[in-house]
Formats: structure tokens, sequence, C-alpha cells
């Protein structure tokens, strides 16, 4: 009955829309995510291309343009046709990047037609289970003996998981040692190989490794303990003040035809207001929030400030 009534909603929204946007899509959409195949931007952008493609009738097809931090994806999709053809999976490294990176070959605003965050989600301060720090206070404890000799993984240079580590070398008053890969599993599997000390990812990457009792989860980065991994200490009990909450969301080239971003609203926010893909963004770790394209405007122009101040206030080289 769910579904009928799902189904009903989306031919009443098709039906108000003007006529531009009824004609549309014409032929398969790219749906475009700037990290690697597992990680948590692959794994979300999977989850809503299908139940999108079966609401606009067309395929929506996940393509991974991976580095630089997300970059590339984001340079690929502001110089695409604003046709409606053309998508990104944008992350919270969106605006991250935007703080770190002088040169930009895009505008981390302007350039983009936002549609809806997606998800929210915190971050995990991890280590290996069988590894010599056991809680957060233990990792700090350890850095200040030996600066520069903890390493910590992220998703690249100028992502969400790279500042979030810095910040909580800077909050903490150490130092640690950057290590970027390009997404997926690779950090991993070199952290349960003892390459690296830390990890700073999603749940997505943590959470299978944390349940196995491989992966230790030293500290998560939302303010209080997250739903979805209630077992984790908060990175905040340690560092009180402490807070990294990221999201994705999809947006398109700039100049995308106003009734196209308005049925992508639609349908994207019907589809998160069903409980299956409530339940299927839970298990990844994440909760489904869906916001207007003004809402999403706002946020990221609001955090590309933010991750400045950051920078800044962390010495942090810009790139």
């Amino acid at each position: 009955m769910r579904r009928h009534i799902l189904a009903g909603l989306g031919a009443l929204l098709l039906a108000t829309l003007p006529a531009q946007a009824q004609g549309w899509p014409e032929r398969p959409i790219t749906l475009i995510q700037g990290f690697g195949a597992g990680g948590n931007a692959d794994t979300i952008a999977r989850l809503i291309a299908t139940p999108l493609s079966e609401a606009l009738g067309r395929p929506v097809v996940v393509e991974a343009r991976t580095g630089a931090g997300g970059n590339i994806a984001s340079e690929a999709v502001a110089r695409a046709q604003p046709d409606g053809h053309t998508l990104i999976l944008l992350t919270g490294g969106h605006t991250a990047s935007a703080a770190l990176y002088r040169a930009l070959r895009f505008d981390p605003v302007a350039d983009f037609a936002f549609i809806s965050t997606v998800a929210v989600f915190p971050f995990v301060v991890a280590t290996r289970a069988d590894g010599p720090i056991q809680n957060l206070a233990g990792l700090i404890e350890q850095a200040r003996r030996d600066p520069g000799g903890v390493t910590f993984s992220s998703v690249g240079v100028g992502s969400t998981q790279h500042l979030a580590g810095e910040l909580l070398a800077q909050t903490a008053g150490v130092r640690m040692t950057h290590v970027p890969y390009r997404g997926g599993t690779q950090p991993l599997t070199d952290l349960l190989s003892g390459r690296i000390d830390l990890m700073v990812d999603s749940i997505t990457v943590t959470g299978g490794g944390i349940r196995a009792g491989t992966v230790r989860a030293l500290g998560i980065t939302s303010r209080e303990a997250w739903p979805l991994l209630d077992a984790a200490p908060t990175v905040a009990a340690t560092l009180p003040g402490f807070e990294v909450l990221s999201w994705v969301g999809l947006a398109a080239p700039a100049r995308t035809p106003q009734p196209i971003v308005d049925r992508l609203h639609a349908e994207v926010s019907r589809i998160l207001a069903s409980a299956e893909m409530q339940e299927r963004l839970a298990r990844v770790g994440t909760l489904a929030r869906a916001s207007t394209p003004a809402e999403m405007r706002a946020m990221v122009t609001a955090q590309v400030a933010q991750w400045q101040r950051v920078v800044e206030a962390a010495g942090i080289e810009r790139q």
C-alpha cells in the first residue's frame, strides 16, 4: 500500500511541473561522485541512483571521477552541459576543498545548482584493535611524546576527513602526519596491516571492522553519541566542544533549468521520506536528511567560511 501511495504522489508531482521538466530526461543520467569504490560517496550514490532511476524512467548511471579530494569530479560537473543529464553527489569535502585550495578551477557555490542534501553523518577516529592505542587520551599522549609520529589517513588532501584530523590535532595541541588516499577501502587495509596508525573516515568504511572487532573506535566526531554507532565514545568527551558533522547531497551544473531542479528536488525528497531508503542509509551509518535547494546553498556557503577559519587557525598551508 505504501508503494502505491508514493507512486501516486510521484505522478501528482510530475503532473504539476512545467512542460520543460516533463520532457526531461531524454537519455540516461550520469551521477558523478569523486571517490573510490566502496567508500561513503560511492555507496550512497548507488543507493540513491536506483530509486531515482525508477522515478525518472531513465537509467541513472554512477560514474567515479576520483582524485584531488573530489575536485576532479566537481570540476567535471561544473563544466558539463546544464541540461539535467549530469549530476554530482557532493560531500562535505566540497566545502573543505574550497577552504584549502587557492585556485580551484570552479566556484564551489556559483557553479552549481543545488538540489537537496541526502544524508548527514559524523566521522570515526579509529585504530586497529590489536594496536597500542587504547583510547583517545592514549592517542593524545602518544602524539605528544612523538610529535608528527602518529599518522592518520583521509580520502585526500582538502577532504573533510583531512581537516577533521587536523582539527583534532589542533584542538588537542598535538601534531600528527596526514597520509592522503583516493578513498575506498585502501585506508582500512593499511590500518589493519599497521602501515598507518589512525583513520578518520565514515561509519560506512569503519563500521564493519568495528563490529567485527578488528577496528577500535577511539572517538566519533558528532557532539553526542551517534545512534547508529552508539557504543563509540565521542571525541567531545575528551576534547569538549569538538564536533564535525558531514553530509552528502545532489547538485547539477549552474544554469540547469529551474523546472528540472524542482523536479529532482521533489523526487529526492519523496525518496528520502520512504522508510526503506531511511533504513538503507542507516545501514551505512548515515541519517537521511532532505533540504530545499536554497537551504543546501546556504549550508555550503556557511561551511566554506567555517573551514577557511579552521585552515587559518591550524596554520595549514593552502594548496
